[in-house]
């Protein structure tokens, strides 16, 4: 597993909105990144942690966000009590999944949830002025739980979504890949809502169809310009299956910053799953660790599909680290509640149960704690 990083320090913030205006601060700002930059990167790496890449060679000086050990451990999905009982449990959840997949009960149980009826209006997804905001004309939010921006509480296709689970709560923002027009949008939606984590589940660009607009820095030298803010990116790191980007966004009234990690999973098929599981459940154990602030926002291109497969899989490993129940079909219903279609495929769907059986299967060959 090959990893590439680049990092600079952004000591130089606070000087750059000092005592200055707006167009003073934003003239200043450029002076002293300019400055900054071309005395320490050269030019050819301009560009490597912009697009999606998944492979990069080891660049001097480089400094780990992450160690390879630390994923391998990530990835070992451990509850707290492992003693005979828990053992017993997990055996029970074990053979439970198998035999429904043996017996193609899992496709029948996403066919029973597709015939549920689930009441709910989108009223502000369908405003004229809002359509032009929306991806695809058939993947709105909710009124009830769609996530307003500002005073005026402005429309972006984004759903808050709570799973409730033998009584802990988890709580993350589904929504779209930005579009060029979001873009704006969905920064101020990072900020409002103080969240530390981007969770990106698509790359820009799959079967030669957009599904994703860039929307962060291209490069180290150049921050991304948007109407309030600008967005810095700081360091990144390349790993087999996932991207880590660390982002400061700084806002142009105040000279305020906010960090946020984006995480790119790089790792799924244009069409279907993918055929390992061990690259997705690091990637969702290292998202986990990485959270400190507001709900998790998590996106693919349409916000539904491989996003509530993340958040499904995510609620699971909590619940089995915690040694609390959890039911896949339950977790599944309360997402489609909030958001229309989460899960869309019955792929997806077997998905979500491949991974949890891999991980209860690990388990199983564990010694007594």
């Amino acid at each position: 597993m090959k990893t590439s990083f680049r990092d600079f320090q952004h000591s130089h913030y606070e000087d750059l909105f000092k005592e200055t205006t707006e167009s003073e601060s934003k003239h200043s700002m450029w002076i002293a990144r300019d400055s900054f930059l071309r005395d320490k990167w050269n030019s050819e790496h301009e560009g490597l942690a912009g697009p999606s890449q998944t492979a990069s060679p080891q660049l001097p000086d480089s400094i780990q966000i992450v160690s390879e050990r630390e994923l391998a451990q990530l990835a070992q999905v451990r509850p707290l009590i492992f003693s005979v009982r828990e053992q017993s449990a997990i055996k029970d959840y074990f053979k439970m999944f198998q035999k429904k997949v043996e017996g193609y009960e899992i496709i029948q149980e996403f066919m029973n949830l597709e015939y549920e009826n689930l009441p709910g209006e989108f009223n502000s997804g369908n405003e004229p002025c809002n359509r032009d905001k929306n991806r695809y004309r058939d993947i709105l939010p909710y009124d009830s739980t769609r996530v307003p921006l500002g005073e005026n509480k402005d429309y972006i296709n984004a759903s808050y979504i709570r799973i409730t689970n033998d009584g802990e709560e988890y709580f993350y923002i589904a929504t779209q890949g930005p579009l060029p027009g979001t873009t704006d949008d969905f920064w101020q939606m990072v900020l409002e809502n103080n969240s530390n984590v981007i969770v990106m589940i698509t790359k820009e660009i799959e079967d030669r169809i957009v599904k994703c607009h860039h929307y962060w820095p291209i490069s180290l030298k150049t921050p991304l310009e948007l109407k309030n803010c600008y967005v810095f990116l700081e360091n990144y790191q390349i790993l087999q299956y996932f991207i880590i980007r660390i982002f400061q966004v700084v806002r142009k009234s105040t000279g305020t910053r906010h960090s946020v990690k984006q995480l790119q999973f790089t790792n799924w098929p244009d069409h279907g799953t993918p055929a390992s599981v061990d690259g997705f459940i690091q990637y969702v154990r290292y998202v986990r660790k990485s959270h400190l602030t507001g709900p998790i926002i998590v996106h693919c291109s349409a916000g539904v599909g491989r996003t509530g497969v993340f958040l499904c899989v995510d609620a699971v490993f909590c619940a089995i680290e915690k040694n609390l129940s959890f039911n896949i079909r339950n977790i599944v219903a309360q997402m489609r509640e909030q958001r229309h279609g989460m899960v869309q495929t019955k792929e997806q769907y077997c998905f979500c149960y491949k991974i949890v059986l891999e991980v209860l299967q690990k388990l199983l060959t564990l010694p007594d704690r």
